[in-house]
């Protein structure tokens, strides 16, 4: 394996759990800090689920998909994909037709799926180069 390429996965991969951890604190924390300071709720009011996809989906495309070409494991990539379509689901249509709920939930159980899938892809990926 080429250590320059698997550095630049490891990196991927922590900068996509780093992600899906920010995604997990913002949908569980916002609304207790909007809550607690309704002063500050007006500047609150857009949509940030949206807007985070633009940058999550293509790192961790690119995350998985070099892990896969290395570890070869169908799991990780379809609970990847998984999270990745929850976390689209949640943030586009769940959003706008179900409400703040059903978009919390799908958000928090995306985020969750794609973060196990880069932790294992890390994982994995790291013990095709020890081999």
């Amino acid at each position: 394996m080429d250590q320059n390429s698997a550095k630049s996965t490891a990196w991927l991969d922590g900068a996509a759990v780093a992600l899906s951890g920010l995604c997990l604190v913002h949908c569980l924390a916002l609304p207790l800090i909007v809550a607690g300071l309704p002063f500050l709720s007006g500047y609150f009011d857009g949509h940030l689920h949206a807007q985070m996809l633009i940058v999550v989906l293509p790192l961790s495309i690119v995350a998985l998909g070099i892990g896969f070409q290395r570890h070869r494991n169908l799991r990780v990539v379809a609970a990847g994909t998984a999270g990745m379509l929850l976390l689209t689901i949640g943030g586009t249509i769940a959003h706008d037709q179900f409400g703040l709920l059903a978009d919390r939930l799908l958000t928090v159980m995306g985020a969750t799926a794609l973060a196990g899938a880069h932790f294992f892809n890390s994982i994995l990926t790291r013990r095709c180069r020890i081999i």
